[in-house]
């Protein structure tokens, strides 16, 4: 069925197993290159996110890959009515709609080589996901930008979480933990604001979402399976930024950092991934690096391009 992106997007919605909170969808979005070449790209985004990045479409179909956006489950077009926003006990919950989009492309839409493109959150999610899979040739590649490998609070934080995280996971679907609003990040990519882009604020707060206990705990897990060491068996791009910054509100140098994660831990847990990893530090990159100012994610994506020319 058409997008809300415009004529050139088509929307399949995956229907998938009812959770503890009812129906579940995720939401597959295609582009078509003129020029196909047989690969394609799937995109997964971050927290408090949705696919709405056309320009990083319209990138991978000029050079004849075909490209596919993600809503997972709880999120953006996926979102439904009785639904929390963002909210998973486990990460292995979206494991299902990655396994579906992926058949598609391939037996569906046909296409032989696939590399899964992830941000933040998603980042996390995909590489635990291609550890799943490995040895099964279902993606040829991974591109994660700024994933999300470890929670940037300070060290005492993070050992609290761990020691929590069993008693937060029990904790209700409402447990909502008492972080505040932090404003940088939203403000620093809204036109409405100090940004350059678009996008819906429904499915994209200024704010972000809250943070749910059972939602974090999920997350550490995740973290803390990644620190142990995967042995995802394609090669790997990591790109973050080269600076980052906490802050809650916007300033001026919230456009040239990250402002949500540190990346000297995602440079730290990189090669925690698997055997062939590859790590790029970008100067002046915000947190999702292709919303970064045209200069610098024109840097970010002559890098992926320089990257899959390399290994795939």
């Amino acid at each position: 069925m058409p997008d809300v992106l415009g004529p050139d997007y088509e929307l399949t919605v995956l229907p998938m197993a009812d959770d503890y909170e009812g129906t579940v969808v995720a939401s597959l979005v295609r582009r078509r290159a003129a020029d196909p070449t047989g690969r394609a790209v799937l995109y997964l985004h971050g927290f408090t996110d949705y696919f709405f990045q056309t320009h990083l479409a319209d990138h991978f179909v000029a050079r004849g890959t075909d490209f596919y956006g993600l809503d997972l489950r709880k999120y953006g077009r996926s979102l439904l009515p009785h639904q929390t926003r963002g909210f998973v006990r486990s990460v292995t919950e979206y494991f299902p709609e990655i396994d579906e989009a992926v058949r598609i492309i391939r037996e569906r839409d046909g296409h032989d080589e696939v590399v899964l493109n992830a941000h933040s959150t998603g980042g996390l999610i995909a590489a635990l996901w291609a550890d799943r899979v490995r040895g099964r040739g279902l993606v040829q590649g991974l591109v994660l930008n700024s994933p999300f490998f470890d929670l940037n609070v300070p060290a005492y934080l993070r050992r609290a979480a761990d020691a929590l995280r069993g008693p937060l996971s029990r904790l209700p679907v409402g447990a909502v933990l008492p972080l505040g609003v932090a404003t940088a990040y939203g403000a620093s990519l809204h036109r409405s604001h100090h940004g350059e882009w678009d996008f819906d604020l429904e499915w994209k707060p200024i704010g972000g979402f809250p943070v749910h206990a059972a939602w974090l705990s999920a997350i550490r897990r995740a973290q803390l399976r990644l620190h142990g060491g995967l042995r995802v068996d394609v090669p790997v791009l990591v790109l973050c930024a080269a600076d980052g910054l906490r802050l809650r509100d916007f300033t001026p140098e919230a456009r040239g950092a990250d402002v949500v994660l540190d990346p000297r831990q995602i440079a730290r847990w990189s090669t925690s991934v698997g055997p062939h990893v590859t790590c790029v530090r970008v100067p002046g990159g915000m947190h999702d690096l292709v919303l970064s100012p045209a200069p610098v994610r024109e840097r970010v994506l002559a890098e992926m391009d320089r990257w899959i020319d390399a290994y795939l």
